[in-house]
């Protein structure tokens, strides 16, 4: 079979892989602090006999665009934007530590603090447990305070405080759980300088418009690829013919 064909049939699959990472981010133009995936494509040319002409395409993670979204008011005590760089410590569900920019939290029946996908959010000495409030508010260093039930306006008990921390972005990667960790899988120390905004929320970062040009680009791409792989059945063919009256 021509070598044509083999890089055509790379160069459709390794589009849509791209395209499957493109629609992805577009899925998620709206989920609170989502970080877009990077996805760029590399040559590599085909060894073998012959003159080096031919270079198979790749499609390459190029890591997370680590870019910040807006920050929208929502006015709900539980919810929380950071305001500049950090990340809020959660409990992934092997028990791991990894790291989420959502601040949409959430208590449950039994007094958690959650994330809005009931994962434990990080404090002082593990996950925060909430006792049964009338009023919740969270202090820019991530501080946890509560009224109480029964308990006066004026008193307010301050029961943990959020794991904020602000690790280096290099040492950062995207799980599949779509947390955030550290390349040497060992807890990141909170970082009291990190801040946070309370009652609001950060968007994704994703550009929508970017996204759809993007993924009309793919598109394209895709068609060439299979129209190659068409071009190269009809020489087969052609090829096969002409055999054939030669033999005759």
């Amino acid at each position: 079979m021509d070598r044509m064909l083999f890089i055509a049939m790379n160069g459709a699959t390794q589009t849509v892989l791209a395209q499957a990472v493109n629609s992805n981010n577009l899925a998620n133009a709206s989920t609170t602090g989502f970080r877009a995936d990077l996805e760029a494509f590399s040559s590599l040319p085909v060894s073998g006999p012959g003159y080096n002409s031919r270079a198979y395409a790749v499609s390459n993670g190029q890591g997370v665009d680590f870019s910040s979204g807006s920050i929208q008011s929502t006015g709900n005590q539980l919810d929380l934007a950071i305001n500049g760089d950090g990340w809020i410590a959660v409990q992934a569900i092997d028990g791991s530590e990894g790291y989420t920019r959502a601040g949409n939290l959430k208590v449950n029946e039994v007094g958690q603090l959650l994330t809005e996908n009931d994962l434990p959010v990080l404090g002082n000495d593990g996950p925060i447990a909430v006792p049964p409030f009338e009023e919740f508010n969270i202090g820019d260093d991530g501080t946890v305070s509560i009224r109480p039930v029964g308990q006066e306006v004026s008193t307010l008990a301050v029961i943990n405080r959020i794991k904020l921390v602000n690790p280096d972005l290099e040492n950062l990667y995207k799980g599949k759980d779509g947390l955030m960790r550290v390349v040497d899988a060992l807890p990141v120390a909170a970082d009291s300088n990190v801040r946070v905004v309370s009652g609001a929320l950060e968007t994704s970062n994703v550009n929508p418009i970017s996204s759809l040009v993007n993924m009309i680009s793919l598109s394209r791409q895709f068609e060439m690829h299979i129209k190659v792989m068409e071009t190269a059945k009809q020489n087969d063919t052609v090829s096969l013919e002409l055999l054939n009256i030669e033999q005759r």
